[in-house]
Protein backbone atom coordinates (compact mmCIF):
# COMPACT_ATOMS: atom_id res chain seq x y z
CA UNK A 1 0.00 0.00 0.00
CA UNK A 2 3.01 2.29 0.70
CA UNK A 3 3.73 2.33 -2.79
CA UNK A 4 0.52 4.08 -3.22
CA UNK A 5 1.90 7.40 -1.91
CA UNK A 6 3.67 10.14 -3.42
CA UNK A 7 7.70 9.48 -2.68
CA UNK A 8 7.22 13.45 -2.00
CA UNK A 9 4.64 13.39 0.77
CA UNK A 10 5.44 13.38 3.89
CA UNK A 11 3.54 11.01 5.97
CA UNK A 12 5.06 11.40 9.38
CA UNK A 13 2.71 14.65 9.49
CA UNK A 14 -0.34 14.27 11.68
CA UNK A 15 -2.46 14.15 8.40
CA UNK A 16 -0.36 11.61 6.89
CA UNK A 17 -0.62 9.65 10.07
CA UNK A 18 -4.05 9.77 9.38
CA UNK A 19 -4.28 8.48 5.73
CA UNK A 20 -1.78 6.15 7.21
CA UNK A 21 -4.09 4.96 9.75
CA UNK A 22 -7.18 4.55 6.62
CA UNK A 23 -4.64 2.76 4.88
CA UNK A 24 -3.91 0.23 7.63
CA UNK A 25 -7.92 -0.03 8.11
CA UNK A 26 -8.03 -1.46 4.83
CA UNK A 27 -5.37 -4.00 5.04
CA UNK A 28 -7.03 -5.22 8.29
CA UNK A 29 -10.10 -5.15 6.85
CA UNK A 30 -9.14 -7.11 3.91
CA UNK A 31 -7.37 -9.80 6.52
CA UNK A 32 -10.26 -10.13 9.31
CA UNK A 33 -12.82 -12.68 9.33
CA UNK A 34 -15.69 -10.34 11.25
CA UNK A 35 -18.44 -8.26 9.69
CA UNK A 36 -17.74 -5.24 10.64
CA UNK A 37 -19.76 -2.22 8.91
CA UNK A 38 -17.59 0.51 6.65
CA UNK A 39 -18.86 3.59 4.81
CA UNK A 40 -17.70 4.13 1.75
CA UNK A 41 -13.59 5.06 1.14
CA UNK A 42 -12.24 6.71 -0.95
CA UNK A 43 -8.39 7.49 -1.11
CA UNK A 44 -7.01 9.50 -3.90
CA UNK A 45 -3.65 8.78 -4.94
CA UNK A 46 -1.33 11.73 -5.92
CA UNK A 47 1.22 11.70 -8.80
CA UNK A 48 -0.16 8.20 -10.08
CA UNK A 49 1.49 8.33 -13.57
CA UNK A 50 4.77 8.39 -11.80
CA UNK A 51 4.01 5.02 -9.36
CA UNK A 52 1.82 3.18 -11.88
CA UNK A 53 5.17 0.66 -12.03
CA UNK A 54 4.60 -0.21 -8.23
CA UNK A 55 0.95 -1.30 -8.81
CA UNK A 56 1.67 -4.40 -8.95
CA UNK A 57 2.83 -5.36 -5.45
CA UNK A 58 -1.02 -3.80 -3.89
CA UNK A 59 -3.38 -7.35 -3.44
CA UNK A 60 -6.48 -5.94 -4.67
CA UNK A 61 -9.65 -8.53 -2.71
CA UNK A 62 -13.04 -9.31 -4.41
CA UNK A 63 -14.39 -6.23 -2.48
CA UNK A 64 -11.85 -3.58 -3.96
CA UNK A 65 -10.71 -2.70 -7.41
CA UNK A 66 -8.47 0.06 -8.44
CA UNK A 67 -10.36 2.19 -11.10
CA UNK A 68 -8.93 4.82 -13.42
CA UNK A 69 -10.17 7.43 -15.74
CA UNK A 70 -7.50 8.05 -18.70
CA UNK A 71 -7.64 10.47 -20.89
CA UNK A 72 -7.67 9.09 -24.57
CA UNK A 73 -7.70 5.62 -23.37
CA UNK A 74 -11.09 3.83 -23.56
CA UNK A 75 -9.91 1.20 -21.18
CA UNK A 76 -7.17 -0.28 -19.43
CA UNK A 77 -6.68 -3.55 -18.65
CA UNK A 78 -2.86 -3.67 -17.74
CA UNK A 79 -1.86 -1.39 -14.44
CA UNK A 80 1.58 -1.92 -14.35
CA UNK A 81 1.93 0.48 -17.75
CA UNK A 82 0.22 3.42 -19.11
CA UNK A 83 1.60 5.09 -22.44
CA UNK A 84 0.49 8.31 -23.88
CA UNK A 85 -1.58 9.54 -20.94
CA UNK A 86 -1.86 13.52 -20.29
CA UNK A 87 -3.58 12.58 -17.04
CA UNK A 88 -3.68 9.83 -14.78
CA UNK A 89 -6.66 10.12 -11.84
CA UNK A 90 -7.37 6.86 -9.67
CA UNK A 91 -8.91 6.19 -6.18
CA UNK A 92 -8.87 2.81 -4.38
CA UNK A 93 -12.91 2.04 -4.12
CA UNK A 94 -14.47 0.34 -0.74
CA UNK A 95 -17.73 -1.88 -1.64
CA UNK A 96 -17.64 0.19 -5.11
CA UNK A 97 -18.92 3.24 -3.81
CA UNK A 98 -17.27 6.59 -3.88
CA UNK A 99 -17.19 9.41 -1.37
CA UNK A 100 -15.37 12.67 -3.27
CA UNK A 101 -12.51 14.61 -2.17
CA UNK A 102 -13.60 15.40 1.11
CA UNK A 103 -11.91 12.44 2.53
CA UNK A 104 -8.31 14.73 2.22
CA UNK A 105 -8.95 17.98 1.32
CA UNK A 106 -6.18 19.11 2.92
CA UNK A 107 -3.89 17.43 0.34
CA UNK A 108 -2.63 19.39 -2.78
CA UNK A 109 -4.90 17.10 -5.24
CA UNK A 110 -6.91 18.66 -7.89
CA UNK A 111 -10.58 17.23 -8.68
CA UNK A 112 -12.39 17.92 -10.84
CA UNK A 113 -16.13 18.94 -10.33
CA UNK A 114 -18.27 15.45 -10.92
CA UNK A 115 -20.35 14.96 -13.91
CA UNK A 116 -23.99 15.87 -14.01
CA UNK A 117 -26.23 13.30 -12.06
CA UNK A 118 -28.27 10.66 -13.20
CA UNK A 119 -30.10 9.94 -9.73
CA UNK A 120 -33.57 10.25 -9.64
CA UNK A 121 -35.05 10.52 -6.38
CA UNK A 122 -38.22 8.09 -4.70
CA UNK A 123 -40.94 10.53 -4.72
CA UNK A 124 -43.37 9.85 -1.79
CA UNK A 125 -47.52 9.40 -2.44
CA UNK A 126 -49.81 11.13 -1.16
CA UNK A 127 -52.10 7.79 -1.12
CA UNK A 128 -49.37 6.39 1.15
CA UNK A 129 -50.65 6.49 4.63
CA UNK A 130 -47.19 5.81 5.75
CA UNK A 131 -45.76 9.43 5.46
CA UNK A 132 -47.63 10.39 8.30
CA UNK A 133 -45.66 7.41 10.62
CA UNK A 134 -42.36 9.68 10.50
CA UNK A 135 -43.24 12.75 12.04
CA UNK A 136 -42.30 13.57 15.63
CA UNK A 137 -45.01 13.64 17.99
CA UNK A 138 -45.58 16.07 20.98
CA UNK A 139 -43.21 15.31 23.78
CA UNK A 140 -43.48 15.49 27.77
CA UNK A 141 -43.07 19.21 28.10
CA UNK A 142 -44.96 20.33 25.18
CA UNK A 143 -47.80 22.23 27.64
CA UNK A 144 -44.47 24.44 29.02
CA UNK A 145 -45.02 26.02 25.22
CA UNK A 146 -47.92 28.03 26.73
CA UNK A 147 -45.24 29.39 29.09
CA UNK A 148 -43.54 31.04 25.89
CA UNK A 149 -43.65 34.42 25.77
CA UNK A 150 -44.97 35.60 21.95
CA UNK A 151 -44.57 39.45 20.92
CA UNK A 152 -46.14 40.44 17.75
CA UNK A 153 -44.89 44.34 16.68
CA UNK A 154 -46.84 46.53 13.83
CA UNK A 155 -50.04 47.38 13.16
CA UNK A 156 -53.70 45.49 13.43
CA UNK A 157 -51.96 42.14 14.54
CA UNK A 158 -55.11 39.42 13.85
CA UNK A 159 -56.26 37.77 17.28
CA UNK A 160 -54.28 34.44 17.64
CA UNK A 161 -55.99 30.88 17.67
CA UNK A 162 -56.37 28.49 20.62
CA UNK A 163 -57.13 25.49 18.17
CA UNK A 164 -57.27 24.35 14.75
CA UNK A 165 -60.72 23.95 14.93
CA UNK A 166 -61.60 27.29 15.68
CA UNK A 167 -59.91 28.59 12.10
CA UNK A 168 -62.78 29.92 9.80
CA UNK A 169 -63.67 28.30 6.72
CA UNK A 170 -61.03 25.84 7.39
CA UNK A 171 -61.29 22.64 4.51
CA UNK A 172 -62.55 19.64 5.60
CA UNK A 173 -59.66 17.68 3.79
CA UNK A 174 -56.90 20.15 5.29
CA UNK A 175 -58.65 19.16 8.50
CA UNK A 176 -58.47 15.48 8.11
CA UNK A 177 -54.90 15.57 7.44
CA UNK A 178 -53.98 17.85 10.44
CA UNK A 179 -55.40 15.19 12.57
CA UNK A 180 -53.81 12.43 10.37
CA UNK A 181 -50.44 14.55 11.04
CA UNK A 182 -51.08 14.12 15.02
CA UNK A 183 -51.22 17.53 15.56
CA UNK A 184 -53.23 17.79 19.12
CA UNK A 185 -53.16 21.96 19.06
CA UNK A 186 -51.16 24.30 17.63
CA UNK A 187 -47.74 25.83 19.20
CA UNK A 188 -47.39 29.16 19.92
CA UNK A 189 -45.76 30.56 16.53
CA UNK A 190 -48.54 28.48 15.24
CA UNK A 191 -51.14 30.54 16.85
CA UNK A 192 -49.99 33.98 15.98
CA UNK A 193 -48.49 32.83 12.57
CA UNK A 194 -51.44 31.20 11.16
CA UNK A 195 -54.19 33.74 11.35
CA UNK A 196 -51.44 36.67 10.32
CA UNK A 197 -50.60 34.85 7.10
CA UNK A 198 -54.48 34.22 6.59
CA UNK A 199 -54.95 37.77 6.62
CA UNK A 200 -52.71 38.58 4.00
CA UNK A 201 -50.01 40.19 6.26
CA UNK A 202 -46.14 39.97 5.44
CA UNK A 203 -44.12 38.02 8.15
CA UNK A 204 -40.98 37.87 9.57
CA UNK A 205 -41.08 35.34 12.44
CA UNK A 206 -38.41 34.17 14.86
CA UNK A 207 -39.16 30.96 17.45
CA UNK A 208 -37.06 28.01 19.14
CA UNK A 209 -35.69 24.75 16.76
CA UNK A 210 -38.13 22.48 16.92
CA UNK A 211 -41.29 24.63 17.53
CA UNK A 212 -43.00 24.10 14.42
CA UNK A 213 -42.37 26.43 11.99
CA UNK A 214 -42.78 25.02 8.93
CA UNK A 215 -46.34 24.08 9.25
CA UNK A 216 -47.00 27.59 11.15
CA UNK A 217 -46.51 29.05 7.40
CA UNK A 218 -47.36 25.74 5.39
CA UNK A 219 -51.22 25.15 6.92
CA UNK A 220 -52.14 28.68 5.89
CA UNK A 221 -50.84 28.95 3.00
CA UNK A 222 -52.42 25.54 1.80
CA UNK A 223 -55.70 27.05 3.35
CA UNK A 224 -55.76 30.69 1.18
CA UNK A 225 -55.09 28.38 -1.63
CA UNK A 226 -57.75 26.04 -1.20
CA UNK A 227 -60.53 29.51 0.03
CA UNK A 228 -59.42 31.24 -3.37
CA UNK A 229 -57.89 28.68 -6.04
CA UNK A 230 -56.66 29.98 -9.29
CA UNK A 231 -56.03 28.20 -12.65
CA UNK A 232 -52.89 26.24 -12.79
CA UNK A 233 -50.70 27.83 -15.79
CA UNK A 234 -48.63 25.75 -17.32
CA UNK A 235 -47.46 24.69 -21.06
CA UNK A 236 -44.97 22.98 -22.67
CA UNK A 237 -42.30 24.85 -22.28
CA UNK A 238 -42.74 26.15 -18.95
CA UNK A 239 -44.53 26.87 -15.82
CA UNK A 240 -46.17 28.89 -13.18
CA UNK A 241 -46.39 28.50 -9.33
CA UNK A 242 -47.96 29.75 -6.79
CA UNK A 243 -46.46 29.43 -4.18
CA UNK A 244 -42.21 29.37 -3.82
CA UNK A 245 -40.68 28.02 -0.42
CA UNK A 246 -37.17 28.70 -0.77
CA UNK A 247 -34.39 26.33 1.14
CA UNK A 248 -30.21 26.37 2.04
CA UNK A 249 -30.12 22.80 2.16
CA UNK A 250 -31.38 19.71 -0.04
CA UNK A 251 -32.32 17.85 2.83
CA UNK A 252 -34.52 20.37 3.99
CA UNK A 253 -36.05 21.42 0.86
CA UNK A 254 -36.94 17.50 1.03
CA UNK A 255 -38.39 17.43 4.65
CA UNK A 256 -40.73 20.73 3.45
CA UNK A 257 -42.09 19.05 0.42
CA UNK A 258 -42.42 16.42 2.74
CA UNK A 259 -45.20 18.43 5.38
CA UNK A 260 -46.40 19.96 1.98
CA UNK A 261 -47.47 16.36 0.78
CA UNK A 262 -49.14 15.42 4.42
CA UNK A 263 -51.30 18.80 4.34
CA UNK A 264 -52.86 18.91 0.90
CA UNK A 265 -53.47 14.93 0.72
CA UNK A 266 -56.21 14.73 -1.77
CA UNK A 267 -56.92 18.57 -1.46
CA UNK A 268 -55.84 18.86 -5.39
CA UNK A 269 -52.74 21.22 -4.63
CA UNK A 270 -49.70 19.71 -6.71
CA UNK A 271 -46.09 20.10 -5.07
CA UNK A 272 -42.64 19.79 -6.28
CA UNK A 273 -39.49 20.06 -4.76
CA UNK A 274 -36.36 20.46 -7.05
CA UNK A 275 -32.72 20.52 -5.63
CA UNK A 276 -29.52 19.87 -7.21
CA UNK A 277 -27.52 16.69 -7.47
CA UNK A 278 -30.51 14.91 -8.73
CA UNK A 279 -31.06 14.32 -12.67
CA UNK A 280 -31.51 17.96 -14.07
CA UNK A 281 -34.25 16.13 -17.36
CA UNK A 282 -35.96 14.51 -14.80
CA UNK A 283 -37.08 17.59 -12.99
CA UNK A 284 -36.96 19.38 -15.79
CA UNK A 285 -40.33 17.01 -16.97
CA UNK A 286 -42.08 17.66 -13.69
CA UNK A 287 -41.58 21.43 -13.43
CA UNK A 288 -43.19 21.68 -16.77
CA UNK A 289 -46.59 19.35 -15.48
CA UNK A 290 -47.40 22.15 -12.99
CA UNK A 291 -47.24 22.19 -9.29
CA UNK A 292 -49.07 25.21 -6.84
CA UNK A 293 -46.35 25.06 -4.61
CA UNK A 294 -42.97 24.63 -5.49
CA UNK A 295 -39.94 23.95 -3.16
CA UNK A 296 -36.81 24.33 -3.79
CA UNK A 297 -32.99 25.26 -3.34
CA UNK A 298 -31.39 28.22 -4.96
CA UNK A 299 -29.15 26.80 -7.14
CA UNK A 300 -31.14 24.44 -9.32
CA UNK A 301 -34.39 26.68 -9.16
CA UNK A 302 -32.20 29.69 -10.61
CA UNK A 303 -30.64 27.43 -13.67
CA UNK A 304 -34.39 26.21 -14.65
CA UNK A 305 -35.21 30.12 -14.53
CA UNK A 306 -32.16 31.09 -16.70
CA UNK A 307 -33.42 28.56 -18.96
CA UNK A 308 -36.98 29.71 -19.38
CA UNK A 309 -38.78 26.48 -17.47
CA UNK A 310 -40.13 28.41 -14.92
CA UNK A 311 -41.52 32.37 -14.49
CA UNK A 312 -43.53 33.62 -11.45
CA UNK A 313 -46.17 35.78 -12.98
CA UNK A 314 -48.52 33.86 -10.89
CA UNK A 315 -46.41 33.82 -7.30
CA UNK A 316 -48.93 34.44 -4.70
CA UNK A 317 -46.89 33.90 -1.70
CA UNK A 318 -42.91 33.75 -1.66
CA UNK A 319 -41.20 32.32 1.66
CA UNK A 320 -37.58 32.29 2.86
CA UNK A 321 -37.41 29.22 5.09
CA UNK A 322 -34.18 29.72 7.84
CA UNK A 323 -33.72 33.18 6.25
CA UNK A 324 -30.84 34.16 7.88
CA UNK A 325 -28.77 31.28 6.07
CA UNK A 326 -30.75 32.68 2.79
CA UNK A 327 -29.26 35.88 3.09
CA UNK A 328 -25.88 35.76 3.78
CA UNK A 329 -23.34 36.17 1.70
CA UNK A 330 -23.49 33.00 0.09
CA UNK A 331 -26.77 32.35 -0.93
CA UNK A 332 -28.13 36.16 -1.10
CA UNK A 333 -27.12 36.84 -5.08
CA UNK A 334 -29.38 33.74 -5.98
CA UNK A 335 -32.21 35.14 -3.70
CA UNK A 336 -31.72 38.51 -5.45
CA UNK A 337 -32.01 37.01 -8.73
CA UNK A 338 -35.47 35.62 -7.76
CA UNK A 339 -36.69 38.40 -6.46
CA UNK A 340 -35.83 40.82 -8.76
CA UNK A 341 -36.25 38.76 -11.99
CA UNK A 342 -39.00 40.68 -14.22
CA UNK A 343 -41.51 37.94 -14.16
CA UNK A 344 -41.81 38.31 -9.97
CA UNK A 345 -44.87 40.50 -8.59
CA UNK A 346 -44.05 43.36 -6.44
CA UNK A 347 -43.77 43.49 -3.19
CA UNK A 348 -47.41 44.96 -3.09
CA UNK A 349 -48.82 41.80 -5.03
CA UNK A 350 -47.23 39.18 -3.46
CA UNK A 351 -47.14 38.49 0.24
CA UNK A 352 -43.74 37.72 1.90
CA UNK A 353 -43.08 35.48 4.66
CA UNK A 354 -39.38 34.72 6.46
CA UNK A 355 -38.55 33.00 9.24
CA UNK A 356 -35.71 31.10 11.34
CA UNK A 357 -34.70 30.31 15.17
CA UNK A 358 -31.76 32.31 14.70
CA UNK A 359 -32.59 36.12 13.56
CA UNK A 360 -29.19 37.92 13.77
CA UNK A 361 -29.47 42.29 13.72
CA UNK A 362 -28.01 42.33 10.29
CA UNK A 363 -30.28 39.62 8.51
CA UNK A 364 -33.36 41.26 10.28
CA UNK A 365 -32.25 44.55 8.49
CA UNK A 366 -31.44 43.06 5.05
CA UNK A 367 -35.12 41.27 5.45
CA UNK A 368 -36.87 44.48 5.51
CA UNK A 369 -35.91 45.41 2.19
CA UNK A 370 -38.05 42.44 0.74
CA UNK A 371 -40.82 42.44 2.98
CA UNK A 372 -43.82 45.15 2.51
CA UNK A 373 -43.28 48.17 4.72
CA UNK A 374 -46.75 47.28 7.40
CA UNK A 375 -44.82 43.44 7.47
CA UNK A 376 -45.54 42.19 10.87
CA UNK A 377 -42.73 40.87 13.57
CA UNK A 378 -43.34 37.80 15.51
CA UNK A 379 -40.82 36.53 18.38
CA UNK A 380 -41.28 33.15 19.78
CA UNK A 381 -39.24 33.37 22.74
CA UNK A 382 -36.07 35.00 22.89
CA UNK A 383 -34.65 35.66 20.10
CA UNK A 384 -32.13 32.99 19.02
CA UNK A 385 -32.67 31.35 22.10
CA UNK A 386 -32.12 27.75 22.70
CA UNK A 387 -34.39 25.41 23.42
CA UNK A 388 -34.94 24.41 27.33
CA UNK A 389 -35.80 20.98 26.81
CA UNK A 390 -32.27 20.60 25.63
CA UNK A 391 -29.69 19.28 28.42
CA UNK A 392 -26.43 21.41 27.32
CA UNK A 393 -23.48 20.16 28.13
CA UNK A 394 -19.32 21.54 27.79
CA UNK A 395 -16.56 20.03 27.85
CA UNK A 396 -12.68 21.55 27.45
CA UNK A 397 -11.39 19.53 25.22
CA UNK A 398 -8.08 20.05 22.88
CA UNK A 399 -7.84 18.42 19.33
CA UNK A 400 -5.63 15.23 20.16
CA UNK A 401 -8.14 14.51 22.88
CA UNK A 402 -11.43 14.76 21.00
CA UNK A 403 -11.52 11.56 19.53
CA UNK A 404 -10.54 9.51 22.55
CA UNK A 405 -13.56 11.90 23.89
CA UNK A 406 -16.02 10.91 21.41
CA UNK A 407 -15.75 7.06 21.55
CA UNK A 408 -16.07 7.10 25.50
CA UNK A 409 -19.01 8.84 25.53
CA UNK A 410 -20.78 6.47 22.07
CA UNK A 411 -19.68 3.57 23.90
CA UNK A 412 -21.94 3.86 26.79
CA UNK A 413 -25.48 4.78 24.30
CA UNK A 414 -24.64 5.65 20.40
CA UNK A 415 -28.29 5.15 19.80
CA UNK A 416 -29.73 8.25 17.75
CA UNK A 417 -26.46 10.67 18.29
CA UNK A 418 -25.69 13.21 15.42
CA UNK A 419 -21.74 14.19 15.56
CA UNK A 420 -21.12 17.49 14.29
CA UNK A 421 -17.67 18.67 12.79
CA UNK A 422 -15.81 21.03 10.75
CA UNK A 423 -14.69 19.69 7.67
CA UNK A 424 -15.65 16.94 5.84
CA UNK A 425 -12.99 14.61 5.38
CA UNK A 426 -13.53 14.43 9.31
CA UNK A 427 -17.02 13.49 9.13
CA UNK A 428 -16.19 10.43 6.60
CA UNK A 429 -13.23 9.33 8.72
CA UNK A 430 -14.45 9.27 12.34
CA UNK A 431 -17.73 7.52 10.40
CA UNK A 432 -15.01 4.96 9.51
CA UNK A 433 -13.43 5.26 12.85
CA UNK A 434 -16.40 4.81 14.48
CA UNK A 435 -17.68 1.54 12.61
CA UNK A 436 -14.52 -0.17 13.20
CA UNK A 437 -15.09 -0.04 16.86
CA UNK A 438 -19.12 -1.88 16.53
CA UNK A 439 -20.36 1.64 16.51
CA UNK A 440 -22.29 1.77 13.10
CA UNK A 441 -22.00 5.19 11.59
CA UNK A 442 -22.44 6.62 8.29
CA UNK A 443 -21.76 10.60 7.43
CA UNK A 444 -23.56 13.48 4.70
CA UNK A 445 -21.96 16.61 3.73
CA UNK A 446 -22.19 18.65 0.64
CA UNK A 447 -19.63 16.21 -1.14
CA UNK A 448 -21.11 13.21 -1.29
CA UNK A 449 -23.27 11.98 -4.30
CA UNK A 450 -26.94 13.26 -3.58
CA UNK A 451 -28.37 9.22 -3.10
CA UNK A 452 -25.40 8.64 -1.01
CA UNK A 453 -26.55 11.52 1.37
CA UNK A 454 -30.30 10.42 1.11
CA UNK A 455 -29.71 6.78 1.79
CA UNK A 456 -27.33 7.85 4.66
CA UNK A 457 -29.84 10.05 5.95
CA UNK A 458 -32.58 7.41 6.16
CA UNK A 459 -30.22 5.03 7.59
CA UNK A 460 -30.10 7.10 10.82
CA UNK A 461 -33.37 7.47 10.14
CA UNK A 462 -34.47 3.98 10.46
CA UNK A 463 -31.91 3.18 13.28
CA UNK A 464 -29.67 0.91 10.65
CA UNK A 465 -27.33 3.48 11.63
CA UNK A 466 -26.52 4.55 15.52
CA UNK A 467 -24.30 7.71 14.38
CA UNK A 468 -24.77 10.09 11.63
CA UNK A 469 -21.47 12.15 11.47
CA UNK A 470 -22.53 15.81 9.38
CA UNK A 471 -20.86 19.26 8.67
CA UNK A 472 -23.29 22.42 8.31
CA UNK A 473 -25.43 20.41 5.92
CA UNK A 474 -27.54 18.85 8.59
CA UNK A 475 -27.89 21.48 11.04
CA UNK A 476 -30.41 23.60 9.33
CA UNK A 477 -34.25 22.48 9.57
CA UNK A 478 -33.95 18.73 9.80
CA UNK A 479 -36.48 17.16 11.71
CA UNK A 480 -35.88 13.24 12.67
CA UNK A 481 -37.83 11.87 15.09
CA UNK A 482 -35.01 9.54 16.65
CA UNK A 483 -32.50 11.72 17.98
CA UNK A 484 -31.56 11.91 21.34
CA UNK A 485 -28.09 13.41 21.31
CA UNK A 486 -26.09 16.34 19.29
CA UNK A 487 -22.49 16.30 19.73
CA UNK A 488 -20.42 19.12 18.50
CA UNK A 489 -16.98 17.90 17.97
CA UNK A 490 -16.11 20.75 16.70
CA UNK A 491 -17.87 23.96 17.62
CA UNK A 492 -18.69 25.91 14.43
CA UNK A 493 -17.75 29.57 14.63
CA UNK A 494 -21.16 31.65 14.89
CA UNK A 495 -23.23 31.08 18.07
CA UNK A 496 -26.65 30.69 15.75
CA UNK A 497 -25.11 27.66 13.99
CA UNK A 498 -24.69 26.33 17.86
CA UNK A 499 -28.26 26.93 18.41
CA UNK A 500 -29.25 25.58 14.93
CA UNK A 501 -27.22 22.22 15.52
CA UNK A 502 -28.69 21.27 18.77
CA UNK A 503 -31.77 22.20 17.67
CA UNK A 504 -32.14 18.78 15.98
CA UNK A 505 -32.87 17.30 19.38
CA UNK A 506 -35.55 18.34 22.06
CA UNK A 507 -37.86 19.11 19.63
CA UNK A 508 -41.69 19.43 20.64
CA UNK A 509 -41.36 19.51 24.26
CA UNK A 510 -39.57 16.23 23.56
CA UNK A 511 -36.29 16.11 25.95
CA UNK A 512 -32.73 15.62 24.53
CA UNK A 513 -29.18 16.46 24.92
CA UNK A 514 -26.39 18.63 23.94
CA UNK A 515 -22.59 17.49 24.32
CA UNK A 516 -20.13 20.05 22.76
CA UNK A 517 -15.74 19.91 22.81
CA UNK A 518 -14.61 23.07 23.69
CA UNK A 519 -11.12 23.72 22.73
CA UNK A 520 -9.81 27.12 24.02
CA UNK A 521 -6.96 27.77 21.54
CA UNK A 522 -9.52 27.21 18.79
CA UNK A 523 -13.08 28.63 19.96
CA UNK A 524 -12.24 31.51 22.47
CA UNK A 525 -14.61 33.58 20.62
CA UNK A 526 -17.55 31.26 21.69
CA UNK A 527 -16.87 31.90 25.39
CA UNK A 528 -19.20 35.18 25.96
CA UNK A 529 -21.80 34.29 23.14
CA UNK A 530 -22.08 30.15 24.96
CA UNK A 531 -22.52 32.21 28.60
CA UNK A 532 -25.41 34.03 26.99
CA UNK A 533 -27.03 31.11 25.45
CA UNK A 534 -26.53 28.96 28.35
CA UNK A 535 -27.82 31.11 30.87
CA UNK A 536 -30.97 32.21 28.77
CA UNK A 537 -32.01 28.68 28.83
CA UNK A 538 -31.60 27.95 32.58
CA UNK A 539 -28.77 25.92 31.90
CA UNK A 540 -25.62 25.65 34.11
CA UNK A 541 -22.07 27.46 33.11
CA UNK A 542 -19.49 25.14 33.55
CA UNK A 543 -16.84 27.34 35.91
CA UNK A 544 -13.69 26.86 33.75
CA UNK A 545 -16.16 28.71 30.94
CA UNK A 546 -16.41 31.50 33.75
CA UNK A 547 -12.90 31.80 34.58
CA UNK A 548 -12.04 31.86 30.42
CA UNK A 549 -14.74 35.07 30.23
CA UNK A 550 -12.80 36.72 32.76
CA UNK A 551 -9.15 35.87 31.67
CA UNK A 552 -9.87 37.10 28.39
CA UNK A 553 -11.74 40.41 29.69
CA UNK A 554 -8.42 41.04 31.99
CA UNK A 555 -6.38 40.26 28.98
CA UNK A 556 -8.16 42.94 26.65
CA UNK A 557 -8.17 45.58 29.47
CA UNK A 558 -4.53 45.10 29.78
CA UNK A 559 -4.21 45.53 26.04
CA UNK A 560 -6.15 48.93 26.44
CA UNK A 561 -8.80 47.10 23.67
CA UNK A 562 -12.51 48.20 24.64
CA UNK A 563 -14.13 45.44 26.16
CA UNK A 564 -15.32 42.57 23.68
CA UNK A 565 -13.58 44.96 21.47
CA UNK A 566 -11.81 43.42 18.22
CA UNK A 567 -14.15 40.13 18.39
CA UNK A 568 -14.92 40.84 14.59
CA UNK A 569 -11.09 41.34 13.40
CA UNK A 570 -10.46 38.11 15.38
CA UNK A 571 -13.34 36.14 13.74
CA UNK A 572 -11.95 37.14 10.41
CA UNK A 573 -8.76 35.66 11.51
CA UNK A 574 -9.76 32.28 12.47
CA UNK A 575 -10.04 29.36 10.59
CA UNK A 576 -12.88 29.70 8.48
CA UNK A 577 -15.44 26.98 8.33
CA UNK A 578 -15.60 24.93 4.87
CA UNK A 579 -18.18 26.01 2.30
CA UNK A 580 -20.85 23.51 1.81
CA UNK A 581 -21.77 23.14 -2.13
CA UNK A 582 -25.48 22.92 -2.01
Amino acid sequence: MDSLISKNEDISKPRGRGRGFLLKMINERQSSEKSVFLPPLVLPIKNMKNNVENTSNVEITSNFEITRNVENTSSVENTSSVENTSSVENTVVHNQSIINKSCFQDYDYNYEKPVRSTYIPHEPNENDKSIYDDGITSGINFEKFDDIEVKVNGKNIPEAIESFETLKNISEKLMENIKMCKFVKPTPIQKYSIPIILSGKDLMASAQTGSGKTVAYVLPIIQKLLMDPKKLVKDSNHSEPQVVIMAPTRELAVQIKLVVLKLTRHTGISSFVCYGGTLVSYQKNKILEGCHILVATPGRINEFVQHGLITFSSVRFFVLDEVDRMLDVDSKPDIDKILNHFSMPSVMHRQTIMLSATLPDETQHLAKFYLNKNYLFLAAGIISSASQDIKQTFYMVNRLNKRKMLFNILEKDPVGTIVFVKYKWTADFLATYLSEKHIPSTSIHGDRLQDQREIALNDFRVNKMNVLVATTVASRGLDIKCVNHVINYDMPQEIEEYVQRIGRTGRLGNRGIATSFFDPDEDYLLVDPIIKTLASANQEIPIWLIKLRREALCEEDNNDLNKFGGSDIRITSASVDEYEDW
